[in-house]
């Protein structure tokens, strides 16, 4: 091999070689970065995001005896009272037997209780017993430290936009897999305006209806 034929050959090796080792040439800095696949889908994104926060969420859950799942059933009857298994499912947007699954196992550790409904002994209400209403506000407590996380650089605008986007992406899902829901709208949960109504009522309308 001449010697400008071996200066290409080890010249060309050293490119291949740095750009392999993903190191630049001056500083020996790692540069380049892999590119996550189906980095522009959407769907990618959003499992990144619930891995993400799940982990999070179940590593305080432990200390609770609850695991990543249990602990939405716990809030949803926290916030209900009680409730049948067909109205649990639909909320969490499950199928009756995963909540009712859930619920035996949230029994067992003493957490829930199911109870006949007054009159019509075919229709069972699920409730959470004492020790249940301490998880939920140890639950409550841990999804706002989470949210925080979560939400660090957003404002309210963005938050607002954020919760709609996904609730959108939910129900689309629900319906391509045929899992009932019955959300309320957008604004009504949130207590805000959406856009449509700020377009109609004002810019300030957002503001009124949270007041309200």
């Amino acid at each position: 091999m001449s010697a400008t034929n071996e200066a290409v050959a080890v010249s060309t090796h050293g490119e291949i070689s740095g750009k392999a080792s993903g190191r630049g040439a001056k500083d020996g800095k790692t540069v380049k970065r892999l590119r996550p696949p189906a980095a522009k889908s959407v769907g990618w994104a959003l499992v990144q995001a619930a891995r993400l926060h799940r982990a999070r969420v179940g590593d305080r859950l432990a200390a609770l005896d609850l695991f990543a799942g249990q602990e939405q059933v716990v809030q949803a009857l926290a916030a209900a009272g009680s409730m049948t298994m067909g109205d649990l499912a639909a909320t969490l947007r499950v199928r009756p037997p995963t909540a009712s699954k859930t619920i035996s196992r949230l029994a067992a550790l003493g957490f829930v209780e199911r109870r006949a409904e007054a009159g019509d002994g075919r229709i069972v209400r699920v409730r959470l017993t004492e020790m249940g209403m301490a998880k939920a506000a140890a639950i409550e407590r841990i999804w706002d430290e989470v949210e925080a996380e979560l939400l660090e650089g957003f404002d309210n605008k963005e938050r607002r936009r954020l919760r709609k986007l996904l609730r959108k992406v939910a129900r689309s899902l629900a319906e391509a897999a045929g899992v009932t829901g019955h959300e309320e709208a957008d604004h009504e949960m949130d207590g805000e305006a959406d856009e449509e109504e700020e377009i109609l009522l004002g810019p300030g309308a957002s503001d009124a209806v949270a007041r309200s």
